[in-house]
């Protein structure tokens, strides 16, 4: 008979994978935590003795994920601007305890990418691309046959595919190309800041309706260099503040923080010609929360 002490032990030991799971299910640390917890509260009252924990507790959080995928997809629909998932802090931070290619890729455009996936789709991928599951135990957790599991992965996989992942930037060169981004943005340099972009640059701002953002992507290097100069000059940072350069979930970026919290966190997707091709900015409090905690500061009230 297993004592709930070591039912308790026993998840613990698998909490970090679990979250890592919820979290690409969900692209919310949030509800991947709470979603974790549920599945605890189901551990601890299962009353059979389970050969293979982990694949037990992987199941159930890959089934409550899917299930909150589909309402969350509705909610999604009412939600105020663009949607960003909830930025993580850390060089590996959530990494997948894995050997495949993805097991590290936590990015802003991977979690955008799955995010356009159905919830079965994006359960599929997750667990065989980028947690190595094979597809007999796919079709167990999915409770699909392993052909139709194939299939999801399938479909997942070029539709992930397309949204072309960049190479990792060398970090002293990413560091001189966020310098020369911030210089440019705080010396109202809209040509220079252009010439630091793509022509087919992008950028999103998630303010969530809690606190001002650009209410759609903006397209172009001019319009994003001129969005840039004109919120710095018509809405000057406060005396106190800082500009910090951070790892994004992967990738590198930068956190603003003002003298009572963290007040927006930039990830950036470069190319390999030096140039940046995607910026994502999290405003919404929500979202800043967890983060702002791991670096010791809170967010500011909105």
């Amino acid at each position: 008979m297993v004592t709930p002490s070591e039912r308790a032990e026993t998840f613990e030991a698998h909490r970090a994978h679990l979250l890592a799971v919820a979290y690409r299910m969900t692209g919310t640390l949030a509800d991947a935590e709470d979603l974790v917890q549920e599945a605890f509260l189901r551990w601890v009252r299962v009353e059979d003795e389970v050969d293979e924990p982990r694949a037990y507790l992987t199941t159930m959080v890959t089934r409550l994920s899917i299930d909150h995928q589909r309402s969350a997809r509705m909610r999604r629909e009412r939600y105020v601007g663009p949607w960003l998932p909830e930025p993580v802090l850390g060089e590996r931070a959530l990494a997948a305890d894995a050997a495949t290619e993805l097991a590290d890729d936590v990015s802003m455009a991977l979690l955008l990418a799955l995010d356009r996936l159905s919830p079965l789709e994006r359960a599929a991928f997750i667990l065989h691309e980028v947690f190595d599951v094979g597809y007999a135990e796919l079709a167990a957790t999915l409770e699909r046959s392993e052909a139709a599991c194939r299939k999801l992965v399938e479909r997942a996989r070029a539709s992930v595919r397309r949204s072309e992942p960049k190479r990792r930037t060398p970090k002293e060169e990413a560091e001189r190309i966020l310098g020369a981004f911030l210089f440019a943005v705080n010396s109202g340099d809209v040509e220079g800041l252009s010439q630091l972009l793509t022509e087919d640059v992008v950028l999103y701002s998630d303010g969530g309706g809690k606190v001002s953002a650009a209410l759609r992507p903006i397209l172009g290097p001019s319009k994003v260099a001129r969005f840039f100069v004109g919120v710095a000059k018509n809405h000057p940072l406060p005396p106190g503040h800082t500009v910090e350069l951070a790892v994004v979930n992967g990738a590198y970026g930068v956190v603003i923080r003002l003298p009572d919290g963290v007040e927006q966190i930039l990830s950036f997707e470069l190319t390999s010609d030096g140039r940046i091709a995607r910026i994502y900015g999290v405003r919404n409090p929500d979202k800043l929360a967890r983060a702002a905690a791991a670096i010791g500061h809170p967010t500011p009230s909105p």
